[in-house]
């Protein structure tokens, strides 16, 4: 058992061996998460909803980050970022957090690291139809692919919406179904539906693929909730613990935390590893949660809803991620 109290994974379980989902009415409910920090050894953590909320930094999720890693524990950010992981690196720095033996985390992965290995590949064409705005552009710096139209390109690149701040999923429908009709494969370069930007809710490319696949087009996806990035943490998580100097740990134990059910908590589930949900992101509304409300106060019906809806549960619940 673990210290969230149920059977969870062991070396001789598969990376898609998916745990038994907690009882929603005994979910934890922490404050920080020193709490129950003491049996793991490497924390899986969310960045957007969970260090940031795209405009600023969330307070005390920095300090949350230097305090595990001052117990001698690790920390790997894993984030559904469409781009590479040294560009995400390069944005956090701009909110004040930094990598390295001194800094907040360890080690970066993205959806869009994956998403480029798999086009350098080889395996989709050369020829792709990007669907995402041009920030995303590194995601296909230095490959060999050139960019196509409708028309001419072998695949679709799907890395978000081309102006996510006004458009929503029905402006893409003529141009979806004609992908569609083409029979051209979309590969999802960040699984999220939706993301909290402020206060304002902001569609990301994983709500084109959901509709893509109404549509009958097939869609690949890279990143979380999904088995393969989660074999890669375990991974990482190995080398890390048996550097020079740490306390050499085979397995080490693992936490997820995010902010979101459908893929933060899913995919820990599957992975059959601990997780934790902050309430203060994309679930907010739906849980009526708010800064300063105490967590004693959070409505176990309205929990008890939204975890069915998405089909996951959480083994602990904190406001905002803070030590």
């Amino acid at each position: 058992m673990t210290a969230l109290g149920r059977a969870r994974y062991s070396p001789q379980m598969s990376d898609r061996t998916e745990a038994q989902p907690a009882d929603p009415d005994r979910i934890r409910r922490i404050g920080g998460i020193s709490e129950i920090a003491d049996p793991y050894d490497v924390l899986i953590c969310d960045v957007w909803g969970v260090l940031h909320d795209g405009t600023v930094a969330y307070r005390g999720a920095g300090e949350a980050l230097r305090a595990w890693r001052a117990a001698g524990k690790r920390v790997i950010l894993l984030s559904n970022a469409p781009r590479p992981g040294a560009s995400v690196a390069e944005q956090l720095l701009r909110y004040g957090y930094q990598a390295g033996p001194e800094g907040h985390y360890d080690q970066i992965l993205t959806s869009g690291d994956a998403t480029r290995a798999a086009i350098a590949g080889g395996s989709y064409g050369q020829k792709l139809l990007h669907l995402g705005p041009e920030r995303d552009a590194p995601l296909i710096e230095g490959l060999p692919v050139s960019l196509g139209s409708l028309d001419d390109c072998e695949f679709v690149l799907c890395s978000g919406l081309y102006d996510d701040e006004r458009e929503t999923v029905t402006d893409y429908e003529d141009r979806l179904q004609a992908m569609a009709g083409r029979g051209l494969t979309m590969l999802c370069a960040n699984p999220d539906i939706t993301v909290m930007r402020g206060s304002k809710t902001i569609y990301c490319a994983g709500a084109l693929a959901a509709r893509y696949r109404e549509l009958g087009g097939e869609v690949v996806y890279f990143g979380k909730p999904h088995p393969p990035v989660y074999a890669q943490c375990r991974a990482l998580a190995r080398t890390l613990m048996s550097a020079p100097g740490d306390k050499q740990t085979p397995t080490p134990r693992l936490l997820v935390i995010g902010d979101g059910l459908h893929t933060d908590i899913t995919g820990a589930q599957r992975a059959a590893i601990d997780s934790v949900l902050v309430l203060g992101g994309i679930h907010a509304d739906a849980l009526g949660f708010a800064d300063g409300v105490d967590m004693a106060a959070v409505d176990p019906v309205a929990l008890r809803q939204v975890c069915a809806r998405a089909g996951a549960i959480p083994d602990a619940i904190i406001g905002r991620f803070v030590w």
